[in-house]
């Protein structure tokens, strides 16, 4: 279960607050790989980031049950003065991983780093840190995995070998996706929730959520 209580989250601006969702409740259905459609500026990336628990509403609250992924292949909590092997430990100290040494060289070898893993983050490409971010990720079981265009990380050989290890997960817990590729969406998703000035809907179809959105 992920449901929204009375959220609400604006940014200050000189106009005045601009509000992305107000007073918000819904229920993000169980047992759906949901794709997140809308229009630049819908609120998306914000959605995302307060599902993740990286950003928080000004008013309400997200409850769940279910172990939620940060944003997959987004280098998001990687700490530039630490090296590949640091940052793998704390991420997988933070995330209650039970075998720490087995996680590291599982991240390595997913991420491809090689002996670069022992440098810090702030001598890596911004490839090789959404590497890392990535296989950090993918290397943790959880509920539900949010992926924003998750597959647009590395090259062509690290992105089909990224696509698949997200299908495999696809098949034993949910996403939760943002993609401008229909086609993408397409093999991850079979429902979709569309975000439209402020409300989300529901669509137990992909397809018909695709439609809704074409014609906003």
């Amino acid at each position: 279960m992920i449901e929204l209580e009375a959220l609400t989250k604006y940014y200050p601006s000189q106009l005045g607050n601009q509000y992305i969702f107000r007073d918000l409740n819904f229920t993000i259905p169980e047992g759906h790989n949901i794709a997140i459609l809308g229009s630049n500026g819908a609120g998306k990336s914000t959605l995302f980031r307060i599902l993740a628990g990286s950003e928080y509403p000004n008013k309400g609250k997200v409850k769940t049950d279910k172990a939620i992924s940060w944003p997959v292949a987004l280098a998001t909590g990687v700490h530039p003065q630490m090296t590949g092997r640091e940052n793998t430990r704390f991420i997988g100290r933070v995330n209650g991983v039970a075998d720490l040494a087995l996680y590291e060289e599982k991240v390595r070898d997913f991420a491809e780093l090689g002996e670069k893993y022992d440098l810090p983050v702030q001598t890596y490409s911004s490839g090789m840190r959404s590497r890392l971010s990535f296989g950090a990720c993918i290397a943790i079981d959880f509920d539900v995995y949010l992926i924003d265009e998750a597959t647009s990380v590395g090259d062509q050989k690290f992105r089909k070998k990224a696509k698949q290890a997200l299908l495999d997960k696809s098949k034993q817990a949910n996403v939760i996706m943002v993609s401008h590729d229909t086609k993408e969406l397409e093999e991850f998703c079979d429902s979709a929730i569309v975000l439209h000035q402020g409300e989300l809907t529901f669509y137990a179809d992909l397809q018909e959520g695709l439609e809704i959105y074409k014609s906003l």
